[in-house]
């Protein structure tokens, strides 16, 4: 089929190509009503009665949590070539928006990011990266739109309770500093604010926060509520009249392409704030096609409108306000351990910091149909909606003479996404006709970039194809669609599908790893490769030992965050290959808490992110009290071993972990504890450094060696 389209294209002949995406059953109704009222059963493509709502863009988030966490440690060039896929204009993604996590310490999907906040005095806008991300984003884009949205807060706020509405004043002020600080050591503006992700919100707090903002100068930043579903928020806005005024936008997570009655009521923006979070093969490509078109077209044509209404939006005179609309995909960039939770569910894949590969999926391509050909502050044409035998199509325009049409016909087979359920429907073959009515009559020339979803012996991905002179055709144009296509026809000719040479092959985790955490003036608080699953490990000065020890890698915390996951109740941090099986580590320990502290350090680890509490392995123990243990889980109920040793806190230990086959055996400061110990579960996993409890500990020189 693509070489039909070429050679149409080149004859300058109208006509196209396949694709296939999603019908729409009684959701579709009004919009396929409409069509069949145009004469000839074309699309018509026309502004004469006024354009629809506002486009406000496509976006991505880095958080909920840690999805970026590996990707800081990549070298150059492969972490700069990284970003401009991401979000170089033209070039890639091209995204429109960024939303990071505001780290709050807690575990929020995939692991624990930093709070600039760890206690009430404590005060530091270095931590993490997503600083770091924002401004390599505003470095490639000065126009991409931030926010910031809280998922988990740090153990203070909530005053021994894990809530953090305890105190409405204390938890804005610590969202209000995180503001301020982006500004004040970054220069980065928030454009938006959260509340808390798919949690409870507090009426309250919300009204306090926006007092809070303006009261520090921040009235341009608006506020976005509620980060979970449509309801109670909506509902909520129209029995309070001051809540509706502080809002400035109605965020629902995976809203399956549906918005309901009362958030349109509340005539504010609707936005998918968080979406996709499936896995970025082409089925997760299909999914993002899907609902990029029918977030929109389905959510404000649904089959709950009369027939009246029905008749008055086929001629452009809807109801339902022109507010903006957006799409916000969970997450960014895989560039964390394929084995925790949601692997590889970004736009593309970067998990390999040691190797320097990484992979442009398929996602990311099918973004750039609609990221590279609209910008946030164009407007939908109200004639868009659902072609007669499935798919759909929107259009949009800047106002000014431009014009992008995108088409997608994504199968139900292949546009499953990870969340809601998607009822069944069908897409098949067939020949569509638009028609450019309006101020695009006189459109000469549209651009073509088209996408191929499937068999790699028909598979293309973002491919620009011969454009499509229209002079002669009266604005008219026909598609001959498949399945699993995707088309956008464009007035722009900006367009660029990116490329860089071929990053190194993949490579496995190396099997001889070391770092001493020697890092005087640390770039990032973090130390590569090791990924935080409950507690914070950063980079530590220890002014009191001028000696071995003086850069050291410190468990911060020592409360129990605000959690939104199912933290454990010790703390640890993973890093190697999920595939080791027989491997040594060994690591410098020194335990801060008299009597009740204690650390770790472990092998075969098998679980981590939202799971981490119930993870098995090997784990190999020390505390201040004398004694020792050997357990095989990190919540310490297998007990394998225990006893006594020489130990005390402010001292510091050697602690080694032996595994092979199906036996382990422990040594402190070089003399075995135990030997020979069985163990049978897990095969394979991780390895491991953590506490007891959240307490202040100190690792170094820490030293892996796996030989499978």
């Amino acid at each position: 089929m693509a070489e039909r389209l070429l050679q149409a294209s080149r004859q300058r002949r109208v006509k196209a190509m396949t694709a296939a995406a999603g019908s729409a059953g009684l959701a579709a109704l009004p919009l396929l009503l409409c069509a069949l009222l145009v004469p000839g059963g074309a699309y018509v493509l026309d502004d004469s009665d006024g354009l629809g709502r506002e486009f406000d863009g496509i976006g991505a988030v880095s958080g909920g949590g840690a999805t970026s966490r590996l990707l800081v440690n990549y070298p150059e060039p492969y972490r700069s070539q990284i970003l401009d896929y991401l979000f170089k204009p033209n070039f890639g993604a091209s995204l429109h928006i960024l939303k990071v996590e505001i780290g709050g310490d807690g575990q929020t999907t995939d692991g624990t990011e930093p709070s600039h906040m760890h206690y009430a005095l404590d005060e530091n806008y270095f931590r993490g990266y997503e600083w770091w991300l924002m401004k390599e984003a505003k470095k490639r884009n000065p126009d991409i739109i931030l926010m910031g949205l809280p998922w988990s807060f740090p153990g203070w706020l909530g005053k021994h309770y894990n809530w953090p509405y305890v105190n409405l004043q204390l938890t804005a002020y610590y969202v209000m500093t995180w503001i301020v600080g982006a500004k004040h050591y970054h220069d980065l503006d928030i454009d938006y604010i959260g509340i808390w992700n798919e949690r409870s919100f507090d009426i309250n707090y919300i009204k306090v926060l926006r007092r809070m903002l303006n009261y520090q100068g921040l009235d341009r930043v608006k506020i976005i509520a509620s980060d979970n579903l449509w309801e109670p928020i909506s509902a909520s806005m129209l029995l309070d009249s001051e809540l509706l005024e502080v809002i400035d936008v109605i965020g629902a997570h995976y809203p399956g392409t549906h918005t309901v009655k009362d958030a349109k009521l509340t005539k504010k923006k609707l936005w998918s704030s968080e979406d996709f979070s499936t896995l970025n093969n082409d089925v997760g490509a299909g999914c993002l096609g899907r609902i990029l078109n029918q977030n929109y077209i389905n959510g404000y044509m649904t089959a709950f409108l009369d027939i009246y209404l029905l008749i008055t939006n086929c001629f452009g005179l809807s109801l339902l306000s022109n507010k903006p609309f957006s799409t916000i995909a969970w997450n960014l960039v895989a560039s964390y351990y394929e084995q925790l939770p949601y692997g590889r569910c970004g736009l593309m894949t970067a998990q390999e910091p040691w190797s320097g590969h990484y992979v442009v999926e398929s996602p990311l391509w099918v973004s750039a149909h609609t990221t590279q050909f609209t910008q946030p502050g164009w407007y939908y044409l109200k004639t868009v909606g659902h072609l007669e035998k499935g798919g759909s199509y929107v259009a949009l325009t800047d106002g000014l003479g431009n014009l992008t049409i995108i088409v997608e016909t994504m199968s139900h087979k292949h546009s499953k996404c990870i969340r809601p359920f998607l009822p069944y429907f069908n897409v098949s073959h067939q020949f569509a006709t638009f028609v450019l009515k309006g101020s695009f009559s006189e459109i000469p020339e549209l651009q073509v970039w088209y996408t191929k979803l499937g068999r790699p012996s028909t598979r293309f991905l973002f491919k620009q194809l011969d454009s499509l002179w229209l002079l002669d055709s009266g604005g008219t144009f026909t598609l001959e669609l498949q399945e699993d296509e995707l088309f956008t026809l464009t007035t722009l000719t900006t367009g660029t599908k990116g490329s860089y040479p071929l990053p190194p092959k993949s490579r496995p985790f190396p099997r001889i790893y070391k770092d001493d955490f020697d890092v005087d003036y640390p770039f990032f608080s973090e130390a590569p490769n090791f990924a935080d699953q409950t507690g914070v490990f950063e980079y530590f000065t220890n002014i009191e030992d001028p000696g071995e020890h003086r850069f050291t890698l410190r468990q911060v915390l020592n409360q129990r965050p605000i959690t939104w996951a199912a933290d454990a109740y010790n703390t640890i941090s993973i890093i190697g290959d999920y595939k080791w099986s027989n491997l040594t580590v060994m690591c410098d320990v020194y335990i801060e808490t008299p009597e009740k502290g204690g650390v770790f350090i472990a092998g075969r680890v098998n679980k981590g992110g939202i799971l981490i509490r119930g993870a098995r392995g090997v784990f190999f123990w020390i505390f201040a009290n004398g004694t020792y243990r050997v357990t095989g889980d990190l919540a310490g109920w297998i007990i394998y071993a225990l006893g006594h040793v020489d130990v005390t806190a402010k001292k510091w230990y050697t602690l080694t972990l032996i595994i092979n086959g199906r036996f382990s055996s422990g040594m402190l400061n070089g003399q075995y504890v135990w030997t020979n110990i069985p163990v049978n579960f897990p095969e394979n996993g991780w390895a491991a450094i953590g506490t007891h409890s959240f307490e202040f500990a100190q690792f170094d020189n820490f030293h892996v060696e796996a030989s499978s």
